[in-house]
């Protein structure tokens, strides 16, 4: 019989959320097969089976447990566990009756009916207890199936709790009402926001700086368009090429290539990008990593699959490692100009603004340029202001020249 134990699944995890079982008790399940699914600080990541067996048992169906923590058992069909849920003795064999999933389903049923039949002294129910949403196992599987919120939902069973029926009355989050006018909604926090609450408050009370230029996009937008002819399947953007220059920039200007901590400054000898993107689960910064070894097509085929599994909720805490830089670009928003946060550990980060038709003085006279904004934010800890007014004009002339950085 083997444990199921919490893994770590990236640096500096202590401990995970278990959101949901991909297995039920009494399946079979093959090692590599995905068997449940972890809310770290970063993402929800699937966890794959250690083990080849039947799923004997879970012991943690959702929650929070360090990592580490045994949350279910594995072994062969019919072995026993004990009261406890830990294994049972060898010296007590006992051939476990397979499940029956009619039968479970009736149980669970008896047990809605008694739950909703039960009778309450308790006052108006809220249908929470210290912050957790009380609903039976049913409840929670049907709401999950049919995708409806637990928390917009009152609760008919004891004390709030919600029961199947109050599932089957209920409209998915898709269909259902809009909040009535003047009524307050509270949203809980979850795992990913307050991650983001945390380290932005972090990168708040760093010491920064602001560097700002404009760069002419002229030949940069001719490479842009030329390199998508070159090549239909993949479609290349600025922010590719902003994360190629920066890339090769950052080469030459080793010493903001860094992440800062209390005891050292740890230089990196490769460029680890950060793309700032706005997924549904809120602000994620997929890294793509050794940037200046890349192609122009072949950064934006990994920037594409960065992004793509970011909006599907399916990066991996790996995905966030190591990075040595981040880029922000809400041009596309129309955004002219604006100021980034630093992403702690990293020294700094530069946010892009939109291209604008601009009138520009070139050898005595008025010309219209495409000209687009571009803002270093430093960590003043690790980075002076000289070096970072040094990477930050080598960044224009790469972008106003890109053959240099190619």
């Amino acid at each position: 019989m083997n444990e199921v134990k919490l893994p770590r699944l990236g640096q500096g995890m202590e401990a995970g959320t278990v959101r949901k079982w991909l297995k039920a008790e009494g399946e079979q399940v093959k090692k590599g097969e995905p068997l449940f699914e972890v809310d770290t600080d970063k993402v929800t990541q699937e966890v794959e089976s250690d083990f080849d067996g039947v799923l004997l048992k879970i012991a943690l169906q959702e929650g929070e447990a360090p990592v580490g923590q045994t949350i279910a058992w594995i072994g062969k069909e019919g072995e026993e566990l004990g009261d406890t849920g830990a294994p049972a003795s060898a010296e007590k064999p006992a051939e476990a009756p397979k499940r029956e999933p009619e039968r479970e389903e009736g149980r669970a049923a008896a047990a809605e009916a008694a739950e909703a039949e039960a009778p309450s002294t308790a006052a108006p129910a809220t249908g929470t207890s210290n912050g957790r949403i009380k609903a039976s196992p049913l409840a929670r599987r049907l709401a999950r199936e049919r995708g409806i919120d637990l928390s917009t939902l009152r609760g008919s069973g004891p004390e709030g709790r919600i029961v199947a029926k109050d599932i089957e009355s209920a409209r998915p989050a898709a269909a259902a009402a809009s909040v009535p006018a003047g009524e307050v909604e509270s949203v809980p926090l979850t795992s990913i926001r307050k991650t983001i609450a945390r380290r932005l408050t972090a990168a708040w009370q760093a010491p920064v700086f602001q560097l700002q230029v404009s760069a002419d996009m002229t030949r940069a937008n001719e490479l842009v368009a030329r390199a998508r002819e070159l090549n239909p399947d993949v479609r290349v953007t600025v922010t590719d090429l902003l994360a190629k220059v920066c890339a090769q920039a950052l080469m030459r200007h080793r010493d903001v290539n860094v992440q800062y901590t209390e005891d050292a400054l740890v230089k990196f000898p490769t460029a680890n990008v950060g793309i700032a993107v706005a997924a549904p689960q809120g602000l994620v910064v997929p890294v793509l990593r050794s940037v200046e070894r890349l192609s122009l097509a072949e950064v934006a085929g990994a920037r594409t699959d960065a992004v793509g599994r970011a909006r599907e909720n399916k990066l991996t805490t790996q995905d966030f490692e190591d990075g040595t830089f981040t880029i922000s670009n809400l041009g596309m928003f129309g955004i002219e100009q604006f100021v980034a946060v630093i992403n702690p550990p990293q020294a700094a980060i530069l946010a892009v603004g939109a291209t604008i038709d601009t009138p520009v003085a070139r050898n005595g006279a008025v010309e219209i340029r495409p000209m687009m904004s571009m803002t270093l934010t430093v960590d003043h800890r690790a980075v002076d202001g000289a070096e970072g007014a040094d990477f930050l004009r080598t960044v224009k002339t790469f972008v106003e020249d890109p053959a240099l950085a190619l």
